[in-house]
């Protein structure tokens, strides 16, 4: 079971802008690193730019309902990965300077899409059609 949260997260002029987070519990990657791959899939999309504003560890945790210690991590490997930066007293911002290797985000997507796929026993065949048709709806 997973389930999505629409988050606040705010523009460099102070409008707030909504940002969709899917957190699967049950799932075999750990949270702290689907908060990673959805930031940062934000970030190669252009969802969330330089300079925007990302919610606190706590406000986070509550909207998620994970443990504060879960998005800290994910925070932390976002900095290491100089994504994001956190100013005591001011907040978590979207480095100035950032990219995001587009291909290795896909290239998470797609291993973990075929993972599923042969757990529910689906065969290549059968997932390249339905890649197909989702190409052909344009979604």
């Amino acid at each position: 079971m997973s389930y999505t949260v629409i988050l606040d997260y705010i523009r460099c002029v102070e409008t707030v802008r909504k940002m969709l987070f899917t957190i699967n519990p049950n799932d075999a990657i750990p949270i702290y690193v689907q908060i990673v791959r959805q930031v940062r899939f934000a970030i190669a999309s252009g969802e969330l730019r330089p300079g925007d504003r990302l919610p606190s560890l706590r406000e986070l945790a509550r909207d998620l309902v994970v443990n504060h210690l879960t998005v800290k991590k994910a925070y932390g490997v976002l900095e290491a990965q100089k994504l994001i930066r956190t100013r005591r007293g001011l907040g978590t911002f979207v480095e100035d300077e950032v990219r995001v290797e587009t291909h290795g985000l896909l290239d998470e997507q797609l291993r973990s899409i075929v993972d599923s796929a042969r757990r529910l026993g689906i065969t290549r065949e059968q997932l390249l059609q339905r890649i197909s048709e989702f190409w052909g709806e344009g979604g």
